[in-house]
């Protein structure tokens, strides 16, 4: 299993698809989940694992039951079955308490106005006061839990040196 963290709008969800297309690998996304504003960054996490994780490490097939966030429903449900790539995708995902599932972790950052354009565009202005509220909760829970200082590789999600991004990924400068 490969854990891709970082903060929100960061990046995340494009790496991990393109790196799960290369990979030829499932991706779980933390948006497949009901993930409450005020709630806990990793949320997510707990009916992932019941629900994928518990069922994988007993060599049986995992399930979940897919979370639509414009309807505010759950819909399709989503198999899981036993492969030697699984990529979980989102806030928390390599976090402390779970790294003893994980065989390699990735970091994904990018500066903060970058992250915070590309949430409202996806999002919307109206939830500015929210994605900011969520960026200041998140940033206490990366500080607690020390998720980046553990990851095997770090991925700037809003590079500047030129590269072509469906073949590639740029590492940050050790001092970012």
């Amino acid at each position: 299993m490969i854990a891709i963290d970082g903060p929100a709008g960061s990046g995340k969800t494009t790496f991990a698809g393109r790196l799960g297309a290369a990979a030829r690998a499932q991706v779980i996304h933390s948006d497949d989940f009901p993930v409450p504003w005020d709630g806990p960054p990793d949320a997510w996490f707990a009916p992932l694992t019941e629900q994928v994780l518990t069922p994988l490490a007993d060599g049986r097939p995992g399930r979940f039951r897919r979370y639509d966030w414009k309807r505010g429903a759950y819909v399709e449900w989503v198999e899981v079955p036993p492969a030697p790539v699984l990529l979980i995708e989102g806030v928390g995902a390599a976090r402390r308490a779970t790294a003893h599932l994980l065989a390699y972790t990735i970091w994904v950052t990018a500066p903060d106005p970058v992250r915070l354009a590309r949430v409202l565009r996806r999002d919307g202005p109206e939830l500015r006061e929210r994605w900011e509220h969520w960026m200041r909760a998140e940033r206490a829970w990366f500080t607690a839990d020390g998720t980046a200082a553990r990851a095997d590789l770090r991925v700037d999600g809003a590079p500047t040196v030129p590269h072509d991004p469906s073949a590639e990924f740029a590492v940050p400068p050790a001092d970012a």
